[in-house]
């Protein structure tokens, strides 16, 4: 039997260069917001989208809030798997190591930690066998910022 789990960021641990800790959250599952496609956690792929909802806790809403579903494992150490809801905060622009929705040359989009650097930007998985990339800034755009996840969770 399975149960679907959610996992809020924990939002004081921002400066941490490493993955943020996630807090499960008991709260209902009692708003709809868009689930508007899939990302990429791995190579940044075309952008496919979708016109579905998906159930959360209140908790995980703010003013422009929507969800994709994650291809690929390029976050794992991160603990966003495969398969998991991401539901994310609608953003321009993200703090420093903050994992985010990252869309490319305005055609691709991948799942990475944002860092900004001397001499552009760098997207780093959070995977030691995948290498980060390194972009200018101009071709980056942060589409926004993930708050949580939604996962079936095997009992």
């Amino acid at each position: 039997m399975s149960k679907v789990q959610f996992l809020a960021r924990q939002t004081s641990h921002l400066q941490h260069t490493r993955c943020l800790p996630w807090q499960l959250l008991d709260d209902p599952a009692d708003m709809d917001v868009p689930l508007l496609g899939w990302v990429s956690a791995g190579q940044p792929i075309e952008i496919f989208e979708n016109s579905s909802t998906v159930t959360v806790p209140r908790q995980l809403v703010r003013r422009d809030t929507y969800a994709l579903r994650v291809r690929g494992n390029s976050m794992i150490e991160c603990d966003i798997h495969d398969g998991d809801v991401i539901i994310i905060d609608r953003r321009e622009t993200a703090e420093n190591g903050e994992t985010a929705v990252i869309m490319i040359n305005q055609r691709e989009v991948t799942l990475k930690k944002l860092y900004i650097e001397r001499g552009g930007v760098r997207l780093q998985p959070a995977n030691e066998h995948l290498s980060p990339i390194y972009l200018a800034n101009e071709d980056v755009e942060v589409l926004g910022v993930v708050m949580g996840i939604k996962r079936q969770a095997l009992h």
